[in-house]
């Protein structure tokens, strides 16, 4: 499978469609932080996301996000965003929120615990079913989230940023 990847602005541009295995290239320089991956087809029922890293010995916080950008590159101000997750550490929260057509919904906060250790590694992965995301830390599944974007093909975009080192994306 293909990957292309281009340094716009500081981040680097990665396409994919379905999972992704940097064969050909350095996988330290793909996956850089802050990381931007194009979604080929965009999102749909049945595909996931698989997000491996390591989470930095002083975390603040990471965010990883799936964003309707329609192929551009935009501002992240500047579009929909179906599902963004932000761990933070000083108060151990994992939250997930939306933003549809320029306002974010509430942050949804409610885990059984919160999954990340500073300086351990993590695998993130968020499953795209008709209604929800299902998502899942380590292999257990820790929240669902609720599409408040409903036309799934148009979530085309995955950004991380924050205190992570990605060691592995698909």
């Amino acid at each position: 499978m293909a990957v292309q990847a281009a340094e716009m602005g500081g981040i680097k541009d990665d396409s994919l469609g379905g999972l992704i295995s940097p064969t050909k290239e350095d996988p330290s320089r793909l996956l850089t932080v802050p990381f931007r991956g194009l979604i080929r087809g965009g999102m749909r029922p049945g595909k996931k996301i698989i997000v491996m890293g390591m989470v930095d010995p002083e975390p603040d916080s990471f965010v990883i996000s799936l964003a309707c950008e329609g192929g551009l590159k935009m501002e992240e101000e500047q579009n929909d965003t179906a599902l963004k997750l932000t761990a933070r550490f000083p108060e151990r929260q994992f939250l997930r929120c939306a933003r549809v057509s320029g306002t974010w919904t509430e942050e949804e906060a409610s885990t059984a615990y919160f999954p990340f250790i500073p300086d351990q590694p993590f695998r993130v992965e968020i499953h795209c079913e008709h209604q929800r995301f299902r998502i899942f830390v380590d292999g257990h599944p820790l929240f669902d989230f609720y599409h408040k974007v409903t036309s799934l093909s148009s979530i085309d975009t995955v950004r991380i940023d924050g205190a992570l080192h990605i060691t592995k994306f698909g």
